[in-house]
């Protein structure tokens, strides 16, 4: 016998609650930005240690960025990242 109750149709309409780290926009400009800084960092002379010491982060961070968890990076960590390889390129 199934516990699960039904959701009245009124529950079902109403959009889920906003998350700020879920915006769709965000989301889409860490991605691009996540993609350049990988390539940035795979054509560089920089070593993870270094790029992660330059940009006073974690080395966890870096090692995220290249693994693709892109959840835990912020936009601004990306740019810092961005900018302590590319220093005169313009984060996007």
């Amino acid at each position: 016998m199934s516990t699960a109750r039904p959701i009245p149709s009124a529950e079902r309409s109403e959009p889920p609650p906003s998350c700020p780290d879920l915006d769709v926009r965000d989301l889409e400009k860490r991605t691009r930005l996540m993609r350049i800084v990988t390539r940035l960092i795979a054509v560089s002379d920089l070593g993870s240690r270094d790029i992660a010491r330059r940009a006073g982060l974690p080395v966890q961070k870096i090692s995220d960025l290249l693994s693709g968890r892109l959840e835990h990076l912020s936009l601004d960590e990306l740019r810092l990242v961005y900018r302590t390889i590319d220093p005169d390129g313009a984060p996007h």
